[in-house]
């Protein structure tokens, strides 16, 4: 509950008894003072009435609708937070509603528990703002501020996960797809952590090129190997008494894995060329997109190594499985776009944009709206971003490319994907960071290609 407001005043407003009834019964359980009004009109003249903290309504209701709520409520009490309850076909006009200062919504069934914590930031928000003041454009907020935006279940369930994860010094699996955030679920399992205060020491397992990864996870003394000068401590001497994330760790070298299973047992280590071990307090997070199991099953990846680093399992949840979270997002993105830019105020999109981005399968998940997103600020330089301009940023190749011919040529799949990116490559003239923004792809995928076209 909001520290500032010991018991806050909620009306709730719904055209069904039902449903008032039992946000009414739950709601007083945990300490709220509740209104409930039974439509638009009746709610408009409670609030006309008596003000309260915060207004929960329908967003599909007879009569005046949640929308007209919205507005009344604003016309009474600029400061009083809205937030909506959709069903998933209407997030399109919650949308919109937050674009009309809605505080945010929630989309049927859900949570009790994570509807009030709703409710809670809404308050929390309210007492925050200045008297007086137009109510700021509502900021999309993640769990914890670490940039996991989403209220959609996965989210929530993420974020309890991540709560209790971080209460313990295991191991930690984190398992998904590319551009799911994985990296940002590891730095919030630091973050929440007793070793916060320590460092967090990310390692590009699939960038590090194989020749350095030994010296550069696990230090050389001087005069180890030629260039061997000065002495390198190594990243986890770096990242002792705090937390070590091994991205993509299905890519490290089979000769490597036996040194990393030492170092996570006996939290013992030795550099390359010294004769002497030093012993390490590292929590070992790592992620992968890869099966690992079947690695296993092939002898790519030791099997010790894999129990050893599936203590504790974290499956990601791709971006296509919570489209409920995509305009959140968009408008996250949008905001920081906003804050990096001289632009007066931040883009928006148009109804019929957001419902091209709702459609979109996102294969590339977070990362591929980022890019695309970027790609539609860069296309046009309108306040509102239309649809048109979304389709264009989310299919770069239009219908008159050479995709048929390509299907003519009769080339493997793989062989008009590699060569895609090779051409991509040669347009961003080997930058490899810009040619992955273009691909909508991590540029860690492109050094794991790159190696895996060595070793052939």
């Amino acid at each position: 509950m909001p520290d500032a407001v010991s018991n806050p005043r909620v009306l709730v407003v719904d055209d069904s008894a039902e449903m008032v009834a039992t946000l009414e019964r739950y709601l007083v359980e945990h300490g709220w003072q509740v209104r409930t009004a039974l439509g638009g009109e009746e709610a408009l003249e409670m609030i006309a009435r008596e003000p309260v903290d915060v207004v929960l309504t329908d967003l599909r209701m007879k009569g005046l609708d949640g929308i007209d709520v919205l507005e009344g409520v604003r016309r009474a009490d600029q400061n009083t937070a809205v937030v909506l309850m959709t069903a998933f076909g209407t997030v399109e006009s919650a949308v919109d509603a937050i674009q009309r200062g809605a505080f945010n919504y929630v989309t049927k069934p859900f949570k009790m528990a994570a509807l009030r914590l709703l409710l809670e930031r809404a308050v929390a928000q309210r007492e925050a703002r200045p008297p007086d003041r137009d109510p700021p454009a509502a900021a999309p907020e993640g769990f914890g501020a670490r940039g996991l935006i989403g209220t959609s279940q996965a989210m929530q369930d993420l974020a309890a996960l991540v709560q209790r994860v971080a209460r313990t010094s295991s191991p930690v699996l984190i398992v998904g797809e590319t551009g799911t955030g994985k990296e940002l679920v590891a730095r919030a399992i630091h973050l929440e952590s007793d070793r916060r205060d320590a460092p967090f020491v990310a390692v590009p397992c699939a960038a590090l090129p194989e020749g350095t990864l030994d010296s550069e996870l696990f230090g050389h003394a001087a005069g180890a190997f030629p260039g061997a000068a000065p002495a390198r401590r190594g990243l986890f001497a770096e990242a002792d008494g705090g937390t070590i994330f091994l991205d993509e760790v299905a890519d490290l070298p089979i000769g490597l894995q036996g040194k990393l299973l030492r170092v996570l047992e006996a939290g013992e280590l030795r550099s390359a060329g010294s004769s002497d071990s030093r012993t390490v307090d590292v929590r070992c997070i790592a992620s992968t997109q890869a099966d690992l199991p079947a690695l296993v099953r092939t002898r790519s990846f030791r099997q010790d190594l894999y129990f050893r680093l599936d203590v504790i399992s974290i499956g990601m949840v791709p971006l296509r499985d919570r489209r409920e979270d995509l305009p959140l997002l968009v408008e996250h993105l949008l905001s920081r776009a906003h804050e990096r830019s001289r632009e007066p105020a931040p883009r928006r999109l148009a109804p019929d944009a957001m419902r091209v981005i709702l459609e979109h399968s996102w294969p590339g998940n977070v990362r591929e709206l980022e890019n695309a997103i970027q790609r539609m600020l860069v296309s046009t330089t309108r306040a509102e971003i239309d649809a048109e301009t979304v389709r264009a940023a989310l299919s770069p190749l239009t219908v008159k490319d050479p995709a048929d011919a390509l299907a003519a040529a009769q080339l493997s799949l793989q062989d008009v994907e590699n060569r895609y990116v090779d051409a991509v490559l040669r347009q961003s003239r080997g930058n490899k960071a810009d040619a992955a923004a273009i691909l909508g792809i991590d540029v860690s995928t492109i050094y794991r290609r790159r190696a895996r076209q060595r070793r052939r």
